[in-house]
């Protein structure tokens, strides 16, 4: 668990510095409003996943 959790801290820091290699600023995405709207589309994907599954796991 341990060793999975250090290997993918590892990975993000490889993705961050990979990202400033090629001059990305995740600020400036997550400011943009493109990017405002993006994360906004996946914070929706993501809670209808969450409420599908959890129906499918607790029926009510």
């Amino acid at each position: 668990m341990v060793h999975e959790m250090f290997k993918l801290i590892v990975w993000m820091l490889v993705l961050f510095l990979a990202l400033s290699f090629f001059g990305i600023s995740i600020q400036a995405i997550i400011n943009s409003p493109a990017g405002q709207a993006n994360l906004a589309y996946l914070l929706n994907l993501l809670t209808q996943a969450y409420l599908w599954a959890t129906q499918w796991i607790r029926p009510a």
